[in-house]
């Protein structure tokens, strides 16, 4: 293919659509109409000789070749929107600054990965070093300068600690692909007869999913209770058990795991997750540079 003659918008709403698996949801991030999108698609797919992406019940399903072009393109127009902002009080390139970044595991599975293999390519002596999943001291860390920045759901309400919501996420169900139990669609009532994989809450708040089903009077089967989200896929996988996790971690485990998706059957809200930083950082260059290419990152996930 002649690179010159591809209409590069085209790549763009690609991106959306894979990062989304939906054409609607795409739309609506590119601010675009619907049958825009699905048109752009459908020029790409003539291109390429090749549908992309397949409807099912989940949603739009990448092909094989889409898997295949999804990380390039991503690459590709990260390292396009770097280039128009521009960077100029941070000679990073040369820097061997260490940052502290303080995530749980879906910090460090979903969005830490792909920045730091960019990190390596545009400032390859920068190190990171990234801490366990914020912890009560987290304030006086962010304070003191012990971590840098943090990535949670939740922020710190004194005015000293800055933050930004870097992305939202909603939830999928994880069950195997031939489970006995589950169609094309998980309705409620099989949801609820299924034992389910669950993480160990860090706060005394109850989980979103089981206040939204403690508020019609249900409650999930509670098989296993595990601290980290990478044991539910491996759990699921083996068993009859279902789990529900982020739905980006979700999309990453069915197809690393060979798993089945599934919407979860009750009206859930979305829920934020944010980079957190302490004020005296605020006007360091190294840090501003660091912070706010990582938003970036966050933002086009």
């Amino acid at each position: 293919m002649n690179l010159r003659s591809l209409d590069l918008n085209l790549l763009v709403i690609f991106d959306a659509v894979y990062k989304e698996r939906s054409i609607s949801k795409a739309a609506r991030t590119l601010h675009l109409s619907q049958p825009t999108v699905s048109n752009a698609l459908g020029r790409l797919r003539d291109r390429l000789g090749d549908p992309l992406f397949e409807r099912s019940g989940q949603g739009m399903v990448p092909t094989s070749r889409a898997k295949t072009l999804a990380e390039p393109i991503r690459q590709a127009l990260d390292a396009l929107e770097r280039g128009l902002r521009g960077d100029g009080d941070f000679d990073f390139a040369h820097s061997d600054r260490e940052f502290v970044v303080a995530v749980e595991d879906y910090g460090e599975t979903i969005i830490l990965p792909r920045f730091v293999d960019w990190l390596a390519k545009v400032a390859p002596r920068i190190r990171i070093r990234i801490r366990p999943e914020p912890s009560a001291q987290l304030k006086g860390e962010l304070r003191d300068g012990a971590v840098d920045l943090a990535l949670d759901y939740f922020v710190p309400q004194e005015p000293a600690y800055r933050n930004k919501c870097v992305l939202t996420e909603t939830l999928l169900s994880l069950s195997r692909r031939d489970h006995p139990e589950i169609g094309e669609k998980l309705g409620l009532e099989t949801f609820l007869g299924l034992r389910h994989v669950v993480l160990a809450p860090r706060t005394n708040a109850m989980p979103m999913i089981d206040l939204a089903l403690s508020k019609r009077g249900l409650a999930r089967k509670i098989a296993v209770t595990v601290p980290h989200f990478l044991s539910m896929p491996v759990m699921v996988q083996t068993s009859d058990m279902i789990c529900t996790l982020p739905r980006r971690m979700a999309h990453l485990y069915a197809d690393h795991f060979r798993l089945k998706s599934h919407a979860v059957p009750l009206r859930m809200p979305s829920f934020p997750v944010y980079l957190i930083w302490h004020e005296v950082a605020e006007r360091d260059a190294s840090h501003r540079w660091f912070r706010n290419h990582l938003m970036d990152f966050c933002e086009r996930l």
